[in-house]
């Protein structure tokens, strides 16, 4: 079994699902498909409905909007590729929960050290959200600075980091 760490970010809608689902797909063994988004409106609803039709039967699929790291650790020697998106919507699910505020820094910690210890190939994908403009509120605020070092961190822990926009990633690790 192959163990290897991919990170691909960029922005909404530059194609680094699309990159990951293609990077996965290319690579031999049983996949899993962590998808971290909830259906709390029905446009999530539909589009959660058009990506597991996309996915087709290559994937087995779990919906896990908060306990990534368990999940992980769970999957660990039964899949050789496990493709988890996305981190950002992970640590908005993590921070909408009112008893979040002492421990997303540690959360960031366990989610690095589980895709470590996975024994296959982790491909991450998280949006790059620190390019726009400086939001106008304190939530808007902390949630780009946390996503900013989660990406980071994760980044850190890759072997490999892949960039996209308009569709083209750019590997910068």
């Amino acid at each position: 079994m192959n163990k290897k760490v991919y990170f691909i970010t960029g922005g909404a809608r530059s194609g680094k699902s699309a990159f990951a689902e293609k990077l996965a797909v290319s690579l031999k063994g049983k996949r899993a498909y962590i998808a971290t988004a909830q259906a709390l409106d029905a446009e999530m609803a539909a589009k959660i409905e058009k990506h597991r039709k996309d996915r087709g039967t290559r994937w087995d699929t779990y919906e896990e909007p908060l306990a990534v790291e368990e999940l992980l650790a769970k999957l660990s020697g039964k899949y050789d590729i496990v493709l988890l998106d996305c981190l950002t919507l992970w640590l908005s699910n993590i921070m909408a929960r009112a008893d979040c505020d002492g421990n997303v820094q540690s959360r960031f910690e366990d989610l690095v050290a589980a895709v470590r210890a996975f024994k296959g190939t982790c491909i991450v994908v998280s949006n790059e959200v620190g390019l726009g403009i400086v939001p106008d509120n304190p939530l808007a605020r902390k949630f780009r600075d946390s996503a900013g070092t989660m990406n980071q961190k994760m980044a850190q822990a890759a072997d490999e980091v892949y960039f996209t926009a308009s569709g083209i990633p750019m590997k910068i690790k």
